[in-house]
């Protein structure tokens, strides 16, 4: 059953009226996010350090934003946790997905670093992920003067950015010399043929629907026989063994969950240390909802405890 809290903001969104996603171009897209994320995440903790960094991209500079956890030293090297934000690859900032790296950041007493990458529809796949892994090869080279530990990286991040964040960690496995200590992938997209059954299941109803999914995936995916490819897909790469331990965090009402539960299968049986959690009652993005749905702040924690349990020296 739906959880109560998620079923009150449901039915809320529907009595303000509030348009859908893909009725929206992405420019009032982008603004409606950002508009809701303030009304239902919670209010950002102090941290010891929120600033802006600019790494070099494949095309030109990427914005990132370093948090340091409170309590920690100037001079204290930190693990670190490279972050990317969902929203479709279409949506999303630093600005929507500031409360969460700040919360990681204090619960698991590490660094983060979240990423500004390219979106579409202004730049298609893979601009993103070409972005996401040149941001995670800018931290490690730069991790000296930014006093964080190389050897203790993470990479993490929700929905689009969990799709990111699993294809990070595999051409990071690739590249052979960015080893990472785990995957924080929240409700991943991980097959961009959006076939799995829970699309149907969970298509209608439930906030992100499947009219908002084809969006997005039109906004980023141009050619449609880049479906196929891991770097959008990563369920469908052959060779996922070798790959650094993940927890994978899946929702019951959401489109995406049995992506989710697959890619954490696929990752078992290759010899990868998989953990899946399903909140079995919680829609699609609900970890940036803790003002208004208690079961939010819960898996945030359980993010938190695991990062610090696998980026302990």
């Amino acid at each position: 059953m739906l959880h109560p809290q998620a079923r009150a903001l449901l039915r809320l969104i529907e009595e303000k009226g509030v348009a859908p996603t893909h009725m929206l171009s992405p420019e009032e897209a982008r603004r409606v996010y950002r508009e809701r994320c303030g009304f239902t995440q919670p209010s950002p903790p102090e941290v010891a350090v929120a600033r802006g960094l600019v790494a070099d991209g494949p095309v030109g500079a990427i914005a990132l934003r370093l948090y340091r956890p409170l309590g920690s030293e100037a001079s204290q090297t930190l693990p670190v946790l490279v972050y990317y934000h969902g929203g479709g690859w279409t949506i999303g900032d630093l600005d929507t997905h500031d409360t969460l790296c700040r919360e990681l950041a204090n619960g698991a007493g590490c660094a983060v670093v979240s990423v500004d990458y390219r979106m579409g529809p202004e730049h298609r796949f893979p601009a993103a992920v070409d972005d996401s892994f040149a941001a995670l090869r800018w931290v490690a080279r730069n991790a000296n003067d930014l006093r964080l530990d190389a050897s203790r990286m993470a990479v993490g991040g929700d929905s689009a950015g969990g799709n990111l964040a699993a294809v990070v960690a595999i051409a990071a496995r690739d590249a052979g010399d960015l080893p990472l200590r785990l995957q924080l992938l929240l409700y991943p997209a991980t097959d961009m043929r959006c076939g799995a059954p829970s699309h149907q299941a969970n298509g209608q109803g439930y906030l992100l629907t499947s009219d908002t999914v084809r969006y997005y995936h039109d906004h980023y995916i141009a050619d449609p026989q880049h479906d196929t490819d891991w770097r959008a897909s990563p369920l469908l790469r052959e060779d996922l063994g070798g790959l650094a331990p993940a927890l994978v965090i899946t929702a019951g009402f959401d489109p995406l969950r049995d992506e989710g539960r697959q890619y954490a299968q696929r990752l078992t049986e290759a010899g990868v240390r998989s953990t899946l959690v399903c909140f079995e009652r919680q829609i699609h993005g609900f970890m940036l909802m803790g003002r208004v749905l208690d079961e939010a702040n819960d898996a945030v924690r359980l993010c938190a405890a695991q990062l610090r349990r696998h980026l302990e020296s």
